[in-house]
């Protein structure tokens, strides 16, 4: 079963962090409308985003979702463990009666070799924070009209080269 909650929850985030910087107010109902997600599983993922700091919900009829801390101080690692709590990537098969090399090793061995892929997931979502992706979208913005954008973008990014 494929499991949407990271990528959905940072769409979330995403989206809330335009939402301000463009002074759009962002709601559950307009997230789910965006994200063409369940409104109830928005609110679902809203739980542990609002927990872990990484967004604040104000209630009423004014209310809106905004960021719990700046774009840049929000990793990409933050937000999946806070969505996807202590769930493995992978799990392994429930014990196996040691019958044979294989079949008395491979447990172990599976959890170790997940264990490491798993930290090195962690490591690169580490690596990449909110104002990152937001950079990089308006920098490769597939919409057809930013093509001028775009272009300004490569022009930034070959500047800031050639300055290293």
């Amino acid at each position: 079963m494929l499991d949407f909650r990271f990528p959905t929850a940072m769409q979330m985030v995403l989206s809330v962090a335009v939402a301000e910087k463009t002074g759009v107010r962002a709601t559950s109902a307009v997230l789910a409308k965006v994200l063409e997600a369940n409104p109830s599983f928005i609110r679902k993922l809203m739980v542990p985003l609002t927990r872990n700091g990484i967004i604040v919900s104000t209630l009423g009829r004014t209310g809106c979702i905004t960021l719990g801390r700046p774009t840049d101080q929000i990793t990409l690692r933050d937000i999946y463990t806070a969505v996807i709590d202590d769930k493995r990537i992978w799990a392994s098969r429930p014990a196996v009666e040691a019958k044979c090399l294989v079949s008395a090793n491979a447990c172990w061995y599976f959890k170790s070799v997940v264990s490491e892929a798993e930290e090195a997931s962690l490591a690169v979502l580490a690596r990449h924070t909110v104002a990152d992706a937001l950079s990089e979208f308006e920098c490769n913005d597939t919409r057809s009209w930013c093509s001028d954008k775009k272009n300004a973008c490569t022009e930034q990014d070959e500047e800031a080269s050639a300055e290293k």
